[in-house]
């Protein structure tokens, strides 16, 4: 694994897809480490009603809603990124690479970045009916913890203790051992409650996590709008040492007979274009993340996938690994 500060200090295990194989145990471990166990869009892949999806026959080439785990062995803590529908398998996953120090999920804090479907309801299996969990602390933007409080049935994972609403503000970073998470609103649909991405301070490193956004463009317009500067994405890019971003399409067209200009995500090949002067150094950074399951590049022989690795720019995989603390 690479250490120097700066360096992608990221490690794939000996499969990509846990499906596939168990996480290997012997491969090499830093002090805080980032686990990917999810890069679908939120209905995973392959989703119901599709059912010629080839991913039907094939587990090997299913995948789980996007979510991220931070393991933080100095402190024995484990933090989640989004509780997804498939929390209960990606808690496995997390528990077979990292054992829980204690009893219960083994969860020191979820942090959520909206109230849209594959990024908080896995918060069910936390409750009376499923694992009957104990004081989780769920970090969450004003307008989320309002709706899981004033809403059934996530307020009786309030109102009987399985989670506790841990408030976080708009680019004021939390402290949780070993990490510092910084929470920065970006422009998505807010049906119910804000969205926001993260940045993920370790002791050495640090990640962007923003797996739904609108527009890039949108977002340099509330940046100009609050006396910012246009080109938000590249900055954030820039501040960090690796960036999961939206990528839910791949392009208008892949999903037939519908007009997709106006969805509210980048499609890669829009975001390549926007990104295609930055330096080489920037460009590897990039991890797109979040694939719908119309979208090629989940197939790891679609052409689209070797053109977005071709053009510098990487691409999530269950299972990957990066270094943010030594």
């Amino acid at each position: 694994m690479m250490t120097r500060p700066g360096a992608l200090a990221l490690t794939l295990l000996a499969s990509t897809v846990f499906a596939a194989a168990a996480p290997a145990q012997d491969a090499p471990r830093c002090a805080v480490e980032l686990l990917v166990l999810g890069v679908a869009q939120d209905g995973g892949a392959p989703q119901m009603g599709n059912p010629d999806d080839p991913a039907w026959a094939d587990p090997s080439l299913r995948r789980l809603a996007t979510s991220l785990a931070v393991v933080d062995r100095p402190h024995d803590a484990r933090y989640l990124f989004e509780a997804t529908p498939d929390m209960r398998e990606q808690l496995q996953r997390l528990d077979e690479f990292a054992p829980p120090a204690g009893e219960g999920p083994g969860l020191d804090g979820i942090f959520l970045t909206h109230g849209h479907i594959g990024h908080y309801t896995g918060l069910m299996y936390l409750g009376f009916e499923s694992m009957g969990a104990r004081g989780v602390p769920v970090h969450v933007m004003p307008s989320m913890a309002a709706f899981l409080f004033s809403n059934g049935p996530w307020d009786q994972l309030v109102r009987l203790g399985n989670i506790v609403l841990v408030d976080l503000q708009a680019d004021e970073p939390s402290v949780v051992g070993s990490l510092t998470v910084t929470p920065f609103e970006v422009p998505h649909r807010q049906e119910y409650t804000e969205v926001v991405g993260f940045r993920i301070d370790g002791p050495d490193r640090s990640a962007l996590f923003l797996p739904d956004i609108d527009s890039w463009e949108e977002w340099d317009a509330w940046g100009e709008a609050g006396d910012g500067e246009p080109g938000m994405i590249e900055r954030a890019v820039a501040s960090v040492d690796v960036a999961y971003l939206d990528a839910t399409f791949f392009a208008n067209g892949e999903i037939p007979g519908r007009d997709m200009s106006g969805f509210p995500h980048p499609f890669i090949t829009h975001s390549m274009d926007r990104f295609a002067d930055l330096p080489a150094s920037e460009k590897t950074k990039i991890r797109f993340i979040h694939f719908n399951h119309t979208n090629p590049v989940r197939f790891p022989d679609a052409p689209e996938r070797q053109q977005v690795l071709e053009a510098g720019f990487g691409l999530a995989d269950e299972g990957e690994r990066y270094c943010l603390g030594d």
